[in-house]
């Protein structure tokens, strides 16, 4: 949209708004000395775009006038951005022409402001990234101070996101149908009570002593919040967005930011574990498409398809742990029982909206583009320009479907050029404005620490450093939720329909629990939505929330959730708690204990001077043998998770040494693969081919060879992993192989495949002619790939799967996961294009790569058993691939990449690249595609504390 002229009427308000402000003011107080730092500046990271995420009103007004941003809100991008097309240059004396420095403290001619919000704590802000380094003098201040600099730095987002937790988003800001999304999928997943919020506090508190200490960290951090809140409602500094959205008047300072509770942080954290740290749940959806298998094939051949496409324990896929032990979990038994299948055609989702009225009864038009993500004023009034900036909604579209994400390469002291082991790692969680995470450094009495946490739960550093040590995570996904099919029953004893509210738990027929959100919201509050309303309700049984109804044998039945996280959203704080405390982290097994404390299901890794160190976290219940946790479960006692209460939702869990866990192996890497031989993945993406692999290649292969690596080539193993298409390098060869079976005659097709040959020499990878060019080398290849994949993908499974199992099998996991979204097997059907950067988790990629190999005639483990492509004939199946590279080449451009609102249909390179997706008033500029974390460490400690 072109930039209106500026008018002087509308600079004049801006010019009166900042006039009111008053900032305040910066103490003289000296910066307190550095904790002891063992990494001598060898740590570095990064956090795009910037740490800053708040803007003033006036600040709002300006950045929608003449684009200024705030300062500290994008000065990490440029050096984010600059990895993918500088990489190959990179050595150690330039890391920080990419990385901040993550050293303990700050020079003093990098200061650019000290203040005490209270005289038990100092804040220092570093000019370089405006970063808070806390120093409190007590441990409360210490907390307090962290949530004061958190409420500097994100309020608007964590108030946002507390309301997205309790299902609250349009009441806060307005109806529009990407708020209405955002609230249903969040409230589905953790439907609590305030009751039930205040239970998981109290009983954290009951643990121990570290319990109680988490508890008063978690008050004195909410202490610092809402004291930030008071004084900048007072002083008029408070965030821009609460006049977009009509909570206060900015001439009269009318109006309420409401202050946080302790629940708050229960909301914040199951928000955090439903996004990043859950894994399982698609057992539905799992047993419709084994059941259209067994439908299209018979039992037994329908099983052999069903069981290499959910490569529940593929031999061929990589794991963290390759030194020859086996960690078995989740995987089905031989002969299961409790397995319960949907008659066909049967289920339905459970409802979620009821009783709607104005703009919620109407349906939101999927098919329209909004002009911009970012509109320009369209009026001289600035409070009128500020309230259109959420007319699309305050979050972005697609927010909130599950991610798993990140990457971690650490190499031991014993390959590393230092003989000090060497680490590149961090979490993806999505790019936007402001960042989800801030970086922030902790120093007081049993803390010290720095690194990210979650906006919200950065009362202790969730992914960081300490004096001598450094950790990260990403996310495992192993199976910890399982679906539990009820019978549904009538307290009356009438017949059951499947609209029954009422179930049968241990030979009783007990009611649902309903729990609800009432939802209303006006027009102009912060969007052009008209007045509507609507109630969320979900119905919870005692295993866990409904999903979906049907019938099984022409019973009646609900399908609900078991979640063994459920009700325990904060448990992990001990853990976190741990991480930071100096005294408890002296060792790689003390690290390994604390991340056991942890609920959530991530892959930790540790570093220090000696050794590194991997365990993978998470409640893993102790299940029945007889039960298949991919398939609905029987709601019967002999089928229930051994020793659990169905009261506080506990069970048996697995012990330590049943979890995934490793020291000093000779190298780790995890790209959300499979952690271990024998455990089994929650959904089909950790099979044969997976993105891991370009990880495990570049590191595994120089070791090989007996290289070693320094921080720089281990950064540059990540950096082009991550600008490396998957399906380049780990498929293509195979379907090339097929297709040189014979001579291609036919000139044009032999051109498309000298382009797909050309491409693959030169590395498969998806990089600009040059930084800033927004064209890619070898464009006419990647755009034939990105149309040729899906088609492909259905012209080598539908004719033998059939449509209705084929479709199924893509409602289990998409075909794809490119750069610039996923096609389910049409070209230019792009589901979700939303820029997300992480790419090729998902996708049929070691299915293809299984049955190609198969056709090949080569002997594949866990493969089809019968290739399917072309009945198995190399001749049919090699014409298969020829016919869809043909159809491909005739898509166009427009229908491979079909635009959005960030981009033109057609433009390949603005198609893939990072867009910041706004929660708030303050664009970003859109950067080139990379599959890489969003917050990265690059760790290399040459020393240690006394031992």
């Amino acid at each position: 949209m072109p930039r209106r002229p500026r008018s002087t009427a509308v600079l004049a308000a801006v010019a009166a708004a900042a006039s009111l402000l008053v900032v305040p003011p910066a103490a003289a107080d000296p910066v307190p000395a550095p904790a002891p730092d063992h990494c001598r500046e060898q740590c570095h990271h990064v956090l795009p775009p910037g740490q800053n995420g708040s803007a003033t009103f006036a600040e709002l007004v300006a950045h929608m006038l003449l684009g200024t941003r705030p300062p500290h809100s994008d000065d990490q991008l440029g050096r984010y951005d600059a990895l993918a097309g500088g990489y190959r240059e990179l050595t150690t004396a330039t890391i920080e022409e990419f990385f901040l420095d993550n050293s303990f403290g700050v020079r003093p001619d990098d200061v650019e402001r000290t203040y005490q919000p209270r005289e038990d704590v100092t804040i220092v802000r570093d000019k370089t990234a405006g970063i808070p380094h806390i120093y409190g003098t007590t441990r409360s201040g210490t907390t307090f101070g962290a949530g004061y600099a958190t409420a500097e730095d994100k309020l608007f987002l964590m108030d946002a996101m507390r309301r997205a937790g309790r299902g609250e988003v349009t009441p806060f800001a307005g109806g529009a149908p990407a708020n209405r999304e955002l609230e249903q999928r969040f409230f589905a997943a953790s439907p609590y009570t305030e009751e039930e919020l205040q239970q998981q506090i109290d009983a954290v508190a009951s643990r121990g002593e570290r319990g109680r200490q988490a508890l008063e960290d978690a008050q004195s951090y909410v202490d610092g919040i809402n004291a930030y809140i008071e004084q900048a409602h007072r002083g008029r500094y408070f965030p821009g967005e609460y006049v977009a959205t009509g909570h206060v008047d900015p001439i009269t300072n009318e109006g309420t930011i409401e202050p946080f509770e302790l629940t708050d942080l229960v909301v914040l954290a199951s928000l955090v574990g439903a996004q990043f740290g859950g894994g399982g749940g698609g057992e539905v959806q799992n047993a419709i498409a084994r059941m259209s298998l067994h439908e299209r094939f018979g039992p037994e051949r329908g099983e052999q398809v069903w069981a290499a496409f959910r490569a529940e324990d593929d031999p061929e896929a990589i794991s963290t742990i390759h030194d020859g032990r086996s960690f078995p979990y989740g995987v089905a038994p031989e002969h299961p029982e409790g397995v319960v299948l949907p008659d066909p055609g049967s289920v339905v989702e459970q409802q979620l909206v009821f009783d709607p009225t104005g703009s919620a009864t109407e349906p939101a038009d999927q098919s329209a583009q909004p002009e911009s993500r970012n509109p320009r004023p369209a009026t001289d009034d600035p409070v009128e320009s500020l309230r259109g900036l959420f007319d699309d909604g305050l979050f972005p579209e697609g927010m909130g479907e599950p991610r798993g994400m990140s990457n971690a390469l650490v190499v031991s002291g014993a390959h590393t050029e230092s003989g000090h082991p060497v680490a590149v790692f961090g979490p993806q969680t999505g790019y936007f404005s402001p960042q989800l995470l801030t970086l922030q450094e902790l120093q007081g009495p049993g803390i010290s620490s720095k690194g990210a946490s979650f906006a919200g739960l950065s009362f202790y550093t969730l992914l960081g450093r300490g004096q001598d040590y450094a950790w990260s995570a990403t996310t495992a996904s192993q199976d910890m939720i399982d679906t539990y099919a009820v019978e549904l029953c009538e307290p009356d004893g009438s017949p059951a329909t499947v609209e029954s509210n009422a179930y049968l738990f241990r030979g009783e027929c007990v009611p649902m629990q309903v729990v609800e959100r009432e939802n209303a919201w006006e027009p102009n509050l912060g969007d052009d939505t008209p007045a509507g309303s609507y109630r969320l309700a979900v119905f919870r049984t005692s295993y866990g929330p409904v999903t979906h109804r049907g019938t099984v044998d022409g019973k009646p039945v609900a399908f609900a959730l078991a979640r063994s996280t459920f009700l325990h959203e904060v448990d992990s704080i001990i853990g976190f708690q741990e991480f930071n405390d100096p005294a408890a982290i002296t060792s790689p097994e003390a690290f390994q204990r604390a991340a056991h404390d942890i609920n959530f299901t991530f892959n930790w890794f540790y570093v220090d001077a000696d050794h590194t160190a991997y365990f993978n976290s998470g409640a893993n219940v102790v299940r029945k043998p007889v039960v298949d946790p991919s398939m609905p479960i029987a709601a019967d006692p002999a089928y229930e998770w051994q020793d659990w209460d169905p009261v506080d939702n506990t069970a048996a869990y697995a012990p330590f040494e049943e979890h995934p866990n490793s020291i000093d192996q000779d190298y780790y890497v995890n790209w959300n693969n499979k952690q271990a031989p024998g455990t089994a993945g929650d959904r089909a993406e950790k099979g044969a081919v997976q993105r891991g692999d370009l990880l495990d290649t570049r590191v595994r292969e120089r070791i090989e060879h007996g290289g070693t690596f320094d921080r720089a080539s281990l950064v540059q193993a990540m950096a082009d992993a991550g600008v490396t298409d998957l399906r380049a390098e780990r498929v293509l060869p195979d379907l090339l192989r097929l297709i040189d079976r014979e001579p291609v005659t036919d000139p044009r097709t032999e051109e498309l495949l000298t382009r797909l040959r050309a491409w693959l020499a030169d590395g498969g990878r998806r990089v600009e002619t040059e930084p800033g060019s927004h064209r890619y080398e070898h464009a006419e290849a990647i755009a034939l790939m990105d149309a040729w994949w899906p088609l492909l993908v259905r012209g080598e499974f539908e004719p033998a799967l059939g449509t209705p199992a084929y479709e199924a099998l893509t409602d289990v996991m998409q075909v794809n996961e490119s750069p610039s979204g996923w096609q389910n097997g049409e070209p230019g059907l792009h589901v979700g294009q939303g820029h997300q950067g992480s790419a090729f988790q998902f996708g049929w990629f070691g299915q293809v790569s299984k049955d190609v190999r198969a056709v090949l005639g080569e002997e594949v483990p866990g493969g089809f058993g019968a290739p399917l492509c072309g009945g198995g004939d190399p001749t049919a199946c090699r014409q298969v691939l020829l016919d869809t590279l043909r159809q491909a080449a005739e898509v166009p451009l427009e229908e491979t990449y079909p635009g959005d609102a960030d981009c033109a249909a057609g433009d390949q390179w603005c198609a893939d690249a990072l867009v910041h997706s706004k929660i708030g008033g303050i664009a970003q500029d859109t950067v080139s595609w990379q599959n890489r974390p969003t917050y990265q460490q690059v760790v290399e400690f040459p020393a240690h504390r006394p031992r």
